[in-house]
């Protein structure tokens, strides 16, 4: 079996993978409850925040594969397996059922808002770490803020 021997000194990974991997654990349950929210979303503004709400899935996804890849990049192994993600979560987790566009503009733009505080946390963290994350995370955060910036907006 082969490992990815990692570019950083065992310090900078240490801190720069825990950095990681709780931005892979924030991208994965925004993707499942941006889905939850999609699939079961009412109201008049069904059909445009419904697509709204894929774009935002999307940018989930994509994220979630850069920072999962970084991860190995460093020799850090991602964990976005399900349980991970329950236990692991600072996501606040939408109610189940049917979803009036209202409630999902207000909770998606207040989960982005702290989610986008975590990223700039880590975008600290990593300063004296690892640059390179730093850079993937600052990219995340921006589309992050463009997102709550257009959520924002309909509220």
């Amino acid at each position: 079996m082969s490992t990815v021997k990692s570019p950083l000194p065992d310090d900078a990974r240490k801190v720069t993978g825990a950095a990681l991997q709780e931005s892979l654990v924030d991208l994965v349950d925004l993707h499942l409850l941006g889905k939850q929210a999609h699939w079961n979303l009412t109201g008049r503004n069904f059909r445009s925040l419904h697509l709204q709400l894929d774009e935002l899935v999307d940018l989930a996804r994509a994220h979630a594969d850069t920072v999962a890849e970084r991860a190995v990049a460093i020799g850090v192994n991602p964990d976005g397996r399900a349980r991970t993600v329950a236990e692991t979560t600072k996501v606040h987790q939408l109610d189940a059922g049917y979803l009036q566009d209202d409630k999902v503009v207000a909770a998606i733009t207040d989960l982005l808002a702290q989610m986008i505080q975590r990223f700039r946390d880590r975008i600290e963290t990593t300063d004296d770490s690892d640059l390179v994350t730093q850079d993937l995370l600052i990219a995340v955060a921006q589309d992050l803020e463009k997102q709550h910036w257009m959520f924002e907006a309909q509220r």
